[in-house]
């Protein structure tokens, strides 16, 4: 609906809208079914990356563990695996698609209005610029009028954001000319809009997702019961490899993975697309974090100190009491004392032997048999 307000200040008027809903961003495919299936997609994508990379054995230099430790110490079949990875998607999806049905539809045409909007706010907040310069004893009247000749711009700032000489070429109802924003203003609104207000939900959306996973995964190890009825399955893979990465006990899932990911949209106060984006990056992060290699030129491993050699450690038995935080800080093991420390090198060598020496084991039983 057209808004068009004024001001009997020296405010700018606000621009008139007409809001009206968005396009989907793929036109084949409405955002109601993008939002459930580009998630469970982009899981899929760089988990076949990963499985192609593991089969074909293309970076070995790079891997956490030796095939012989996958065949040897996960107490789990792939197949498994695969089942229960696909249940808990279907879970997810159906979660996803609750949330896009109950969210309000995505609208635009409002831009320029949000934008004033946030201008508006910024000219009132020089407003209090007089006040704090006096504080420091600095006359900023006078300043300003010292300056309005040379630095125009800076003396409406000093002058609490008047700038008298910003005008458009039209005229109110009553002849007088229109006040107008600086175009330092517009600057910083469309800078807070665009990308400070977006990466501050982004911000809190991660921060409240760790947060979650962090204190629930922890109670899973701490608990017994939690951990014997729940949690134990996802650790039958000491070895992760990236479609396992959402390996768990459906009820688990759903609660540490599905609701952690859907309360952090909600907190946030995302919009759906946002949310879109959001969950695409959180199921790409937890496949990395499983994934089984320390590649270099792996973006996501070097963003964050939490990667694939981060909780690996926590899927051995040595380091199953560390590393709880996950998917993308670390800040909560650094706070709480969960952080392993210490050299891991002497504890992977000793697995990768021990694996090698049963693998060796079985195959001398087989000839033996054969024989």
């Amino acid at each position: 609906m057209a808004n068009n307000m004024t001001s009997v200040t020296d405010l700018p008027p606000l621009p008139s809208y007409t809001a009206v809903e968005a396009p989907d961003l793929i036109s084949w495919c409405p955002d109601f079914y993008l939002s459930i299936l580009a998630p469970t997609v982009s899981y899929w994508v760089v988990s076949i990356f990963f499985h192609i990379i593991d089969v074909l054995d293309l970076f070995p230099q790079y891997r956490l563990h030796t095939p012989a430790e996958i065949a040897q110490r996960n107490k789990v079949s792939r197949y498994e695996v695969l089942r229960d990875v696909i249940f808990q998607q279907i879970i997810q999806g159906v979660m996803s698609g609750v949330l896009s049905a109950t969210d309000p539809p995505s609208l635009m045409g409002m831009e320029e209005y949000d934008v004033a909007v946030w201008a508006t706010r910024v000219r009132l907040a020089q407003r209090a610029l007089p006040a704090l310069l006096g504080i420091l004893g600095i006359n900023a009247a006078t300043v300003s009028k010292n300056m309005a000749v040379s630095h125009p711009l800076l003396a409406g700032v000093l002058a609490g954001g008047h700038y008298p000489f910003l005008t458009s070429d039209l005229s109110g109802p009553d002849g007088i000319p229109v006040p107008t924003f600086a175009t330092w203003e517009l600057l910083v609104a469309k800078a807070i809009y665009h990308l400070i207000l977006p990466a501050l939900q982004f911000f809190i959306a991660v921060t409240a997702l760790d947060t979650w996973q962090y204190f629930l995964h922890r109670l899973m190890h701490q608990n017994k019961w939690l951990y014997t009825t729940f949690h134990s399955r996802h650790h039958r893979l000491y070895v992760p490899y990236a479609y396992g990465a959402l390996y768990n006990h459906p009820f688990e899932g759903f609660l540490l993975d599905t609701a952690g990911a859907g309360l952090a949209y909600k907190i946030s106060l995302m919009t759906p697309r946002q949310g879109m984006v959001f969950w695409v990056m959180s199921s790409i992060k937890t496949v990395d974090d499983h994934c089984g290699y320390a590649l270099p030129w792996d973006p996501l491993q070097h963003i964050t100190s939490n990667n694939a050699a981060y909780h690996d450690i926590h899927h051995q038995s040595w380091g199953i009491k560390t590393n709880f935080a996950q998917p993308f800080f670390t800040f909560w093991d650094k706070l709480l004392g969960t952080m392993w420390q210490g050299d891991t090198t002497l504890k992977y060598e000793r697995s990768r032997t021990r694996a090698e020496e049963l693998l060796e084991a079985e195959a001398k039983k087989i000839s033996a048999k054969a024989q």
